[in-house]
């Protein structure tokens, strides 16, 4: 066995050093560009994504989730023709589904 050089830098100590892949890193790995993919899916990407709205993931992922509630209750009513017209009060955005030219009202 060698002598240990003395005064290295941690980045020359570590130099030539490569890290052994496991299986517990390749799962993470492949997790990980699963749950982008979903994401860019979901959320888009490029100048027309939900994405550059300004908004965080945290929110992003709210505002999804509350959508898909929307579209399933939709669904459960009959309705699957619909569009989601959007528009601005005040200090408000009000998502609200339209059929056929009428806005519809929760009974």
């Amino acid at each position: 066995m060698g002598k240990i050089p003395k005064g290295l830098s941690d980045k020359d100590m570590l130099d030539g050093y490569v890290e052994e892949v496991t299986m517990e890193a390749q799962f993470m790995a492949a997790e990980a560009a699963e749950d982008k993919k979903r994401r860019e899916k979901i959320f888009g990407t490029g100048k027309n994504s939900l994405s550059m709205s300004g908004l965080d993931d945290e929110t992003l992922e709210k505002l999804g989730r509350k959508l898909l509630e929307l579209k399933m209750e939709l669904f459960r009513e009959g309705i699957k023709n619909y569009t989601l017209k959007v528009k601005r009060e005040d200090w408000d955005i009000v998502i609200t589904p339209v059929v056929k030219g009428q806005s519809m009202k929760k009974k």
